[in-house]
């Protein structure tokens, strides 16, 4: 594994209890970074932190990774969360927004609206609430990394998830829309967009809906969160410098445009 300097760096991970956010996690303590983990309050949060902290004798600095229970699509929540953070590591540099769901898995007209409201809320307002709890700090401090993860399903569509799918095209939305905002101040806003990754969230997917999305992908197999943590570490690094507002696919091939 390639080592990026993140040495000195303070970063929050939502949804950093599992999946994509959790090698995320690990990724950027292993470059130095300290890293407080955001996800729902719970046993999943409480064996990602102990099993960092047990990792204090292979070299992860015991005291650098903290926890801070949330719900990303409450304000008071997340605001509580990155005082919490604040308080615990000092002020954050680097923001990576993983936490999401997969939500209803049914055609368009037969969604519910709270269910649809809630895949919105968790995967597109929840990263707005987080950039939004941020951003004062980075300003004030002239630098910044944001790393958003979307979806190739936010590029493309994938039928009978609507929900996440418009969730996740808003988030694209938004990452470009804040990398211009933030032009100039030394805050950088990416977007990863994943096709399938080997993760809890896809666990949530039918069968036969894994299968047709595993069918569209050139290489022929799901991501590992590990490549995704790989990309995520170089975008918020000092070598990430003149990308703001870009899409960054990981698709395996599947991305046509």
């Amino acid at each position: 594994m390639n080592r990026i300097d993140l040495q000195g760096r303070r970063a929050v991970v939502t949804g950093g209890a599992g999946g994509i956010g959790l090698a995320v996690a690990a990724r950027l303590l292993q470059s130095g970074a300290r890293v407080s983990l955001w996800d729902l309050p719970g046993p999943a949060l409480e064996a990602a932190l102990d099993r960092f902290r047990a990792e204090h004798g292979s070299g992860i600095d015991v005291t650098a990774v903290d926890a801070a229970p949330v719900d990303v699509t409450d304000p008071t929540s997340v605001d509580e969360a990155a005082r919490r953070t604040a308080d615990a590591l000092g002020a954050v540099d680097i923001l990576v927004t993983s936490a999401g769901t997969i939500g209803p898995n049914q055609p368009l007209e037969t969604i519910a609206p709270d269910a649809w409201r809630r895949t919105v809320e968790i995967n597109l307002t929840g990263t707005f609430l987080c950039c939004r709890a941020v951003i004062p700090a980075m300003r004030a401090a002239g630098y910044g990394r944001i790393v958003t993860i979307a979806s190739i399903a936010g590029k493309e569509g994938n039928p009978n998830q609507s929900a996440y799918s418009a969730a996740k095209a808003g988030v694209i939305g938004l990452t470009k829309s804040l990398g211009k905002e933030l032009a100039g101040t030394g805050i950088l806003a990416n977007t990863v967009v994943p096709a399938v990754i080997d993760s809890p969230l896809v666990a949530q997917m039918p069968d036969d809906v894994r299968a047709y999305v595993l069918g569209k992908i050139p290489l022929g197999r799901p991501g590992q969160p590990a490549e995704v943590a790989s990309l995520v570490a170089w975008l918020a690094s000092d070598e990430c410098s003149f990308s703001t507002g870009a899409v960054f696919d990981l698709s395996g091939g599947r991305a046509t445009y």
